[in-house]
């Protein structure tokens, strides 16, 4: 059984920085898409950044510049640095995994539980 397990998060000032580290435990597959995805209340789910196996990297354009995503320590962990922290980035931040990469996220089969990032202005 796969397991994601997110840290990091928390609250923050506007323009301060914050860590999210993903560590997946169970992995089948060899290679998987990593991701972070946000989700405000009454907002749809986005996608904010998405680490491919091959090494291209993916981010929303509203973080383009302040946020980073990049693999871990381990093998199977990725971490996304937040920098230059808006009020508009205050949602829950998940991170999710998929060994076909597939374009439509409803279909990715790993999750983490979210984490909470609030940045006060």
């Amino acid at each position: 059984q796969v397991q994601l397990v997110e840290s990091g998060g928390g609250s923050v000032q506007a323009g301060g920085s914050l860590r999210l580290s993903c560590v997946a435990f169970g992995f089948t597959y060899s290679s998987h898409c990593m991701a972070w995805f946000r989700q405000a209340p009454g907002k749809e789910r986005e996608e904010v950044a998405r680490l491919r196996p091959g090494g291209r990297i993916e981010y929303a354009d509203s973080v383009i510049g302040r946020f980073a995503i990049s693999r871990g320590n381990t093998k199977d962990s990725w971490i996304l640095q937040m920098n230059i922290l808006k009020p508009e980035d205050t949602s829950t931040y998940y991170c999710a995994a998929d060994p076909f990469c597939r374009t439509d996220s409803s279909y990715w089969p790993y999750w983490g539980q979210g984490t909470q990032v609030t940045v006060s202005s």
